[in-house]
């Protein structure tokens, strides 16, 4: 019995990053101590990779922070998604990752433009993947799913996507409980979107991944 994908397309939108330059330490007359100072500070500066977020007329700085951090949580699962038709994926896990590929993007666009549309700072492809965000994977578990084809990548490719979607569910609830976040309109529709969204993706690859569960299962028709 096929699964029904229910995936609902949200609305577009977002652009550039304004992220300001780190300052460059003087070569000249610097001590050792100062110069493994500056590099120690860089290092951290490019782990966080935290953008700057400020509140404004209707948002809060939570409300900007959480659609930064998103646009680099969903461009993960674009990675993630990008493997599927190269790995041997069944069939019913090339339409969920279309479906995926699809949605995300296009929430990745509105969010870009939320954040364009109030002069907020936008991260730039792939500056946010290392960040330590709920549900994102590790580099070795992107390795892992990588080197799996056939089922063994159907398989993990459900369990990470339902880690990572657990995530995202994660990252609303937190910005839920910030005093005075999610009011501003269209923030709040999209939360709450991404919410139900999620949760209803998630409870179809449990199903897709019980199939593993029965003598010969797959989640292919």
């Amino acid at each position: 019995m096929k699964l029904t994908w229910q995936l609902a397309t949200l609305s577009a939108c977002c652009v550039a990053m304004a992220c300001a330059p780190r300052a460059a330490v003087q070569a000249t007359g610097a001590s050792d101590a100062q110069m493994e100072g500056a590099h120690d500070h860089e290092q951290m500066d490019m782990a966080s990779h935290e953008l700057p977020a400020i509140a404004g007329a209707g948002y809060t700085a939570a409300d900007v922070r959480f659609m930064q951090n998103m646009i680099g949580h969903h461009d993960q699962a674009l990675i993630m998604a990008a493997m599927v038709p190269t790995h041997g994926a069944g069939e019913m896990v090339q339409k969920a990752a279309e479906k995926i590929r699809i949605s995300q993007r296009d929430e990745i666009a509105f969010m870009e433009r939320w954040l364009v549309a109030r002069d907020q700072a936008v991260p730039e492809d792939g500056s946010m993947h290392t960040m330590d965000m709920p549900g994102m994977l590790t580099p070795a578990q992107l390795d892992k799913l990588d080197s799996s084809r056939g089922r063994e990548f159907d398989r993990l490719f459900l369990e990470f996507m339902i880690q990572h979607h657990r995530g995202a569910l994660e990252m609303v609830d937190t910005l839920l409980a910030n005093d005075g976040a999610a009011q501003d309109p269209q923030i709040f529709r999209f939360v709450t979107d991404v919410d139900a969204d999620q949760r209803a993706e998630i409870f179809i690859m449990q199903n897709m991944l019980s199939m593993f569960d029965t003598p010969q299962g797959s989640p292919s028709p």
